[in-house]
């Protein structure tokens, strides 16, 4: 392998890929009540739990992955002398990224030549897992990390992120959304579309009345200007997959569309979307900023 590649239990990655692609995840974790979970390995939080404690009205939260964390992990890079890019959770919705970039200094006080790239995805759950997984391509075909980085600018900007969620109030409650826009979205029959902005953060695009025709027009975004570089979708839910898998269907009969993918959002982001969410993820044509945020390149 050129180089290593790591990333956040937010990504939506599956153990078996993870595995199968050596790649290095660090986890969030999640409190329900007083209880602290891990969000990666054996003893994982799985949705279900947290679903049940979430309608019984149990008190949520996630705690973002700290800088003595990172620290850990890269020292074990650095001084394997191997080269490390870290594809982070959005700047715009956790300081996450932060954390990575105050762990990279102390470890490069460290180890001055240690090759630790840190870029901030602007993305979330499936976006995240989108580009670590186009990244993990690009890494077995051969290509450098510089290499890599200059595919990652341009497709960054590019991803689309576009999804609805039943209850705003989860969202509003975690300071993703202005309170506003989840006041709305408790209005009867009225269903917020929401998207992720070039900042990384989550904005709302328009509303529409009615389950049936919110699901379709997020459809219709998802393949606005689709780059047929890249004819895939990415469709991520919580609580049952039964409309995740009939978009699935009404996706695999559109033109162009090759691979469409469904997957359970994690329980870092579900602890923030409650049920009921469905996501959509691809790549666009269309670009809304064209950099990359990758503040520190030591590669």
């Amino acid at each position: 392998m050129t180089f290593q590649i790591m990333t956040d239990s937010t990504a939506d990655l599956s153990p078996y890929y993870i595995k199968k692609h050596h790649l290095t995840v660090l986890g969030m974790t999640v409190t329900v009540g007083e209880e602290t979970y891990e969000t990666i390995g054996e003893a994982a939080l799985d949705n279900s739990t947290l679903l049940a404690a979430i309608k019984k009205g149990a008190t949520v939260h996630t705690s973002q992955i700290n800088s003595g964390q990172f620290l850990e992990v890269f020292k074990k890079f650095a001084s394997a002398d191997e080269e490390l890019l870290y594809l982070a959770f959005s700047s715009g919705l956790s300081g996450t990224y932060q954390s990575a970039l105050i762990a990279q200094d102390m470890v490069l006080e460290e180890f001055p030549s240690a090759k630790i790239t840190v870029v901030d995805t602007l993305a979330a759950a499936s976006g995240e897992g989108f580009l670590v997984e186009e990244t993990v391509k690009l890494r077995d075909s051969g290509k450098t990390l510089t290499e890599t980085l200059e595919v990652l600018s341009d497709i960054i900007p590019r991803l689309q992120s576009h999804f609805m969620v039943d209850d705003l109030n989860h969202l509003a409650r975690g300071g993703r959304i202005p309170k506003a826009v989840a006041l709305v979205g408790t209005m009867a029959n009225i269903k917020p579309l929401l998207d992720v902005d070039p900042e990384g953060r989550l904005r709302q695009v328009t509303k529409v009345r009615g389950k049936k025709k919110a699901i379709n027009q997020l459809l219709e975004k998802s393949l606005e200007e689709m780059d047929t570089a890249y004819p895939r979708l990415l469709i991520s839910y919580s609580g049952t997959d039964e409309i995740a898998q009939e978009i699935k269907k009404q996706a695999m009969q559109k033109k162009g569309i090759s691979d469409v993918d469904v997957r359970p959002l994690s329980p870092t982001i579900v602890t923030h979307t409650g049920d009921g969410t469905i996501a959509i993820f691809s790549i666009s044509k269309k670009v809304e900023n064209n950099s990359i945020k990758n503040e520190k390149n030591h590669s």
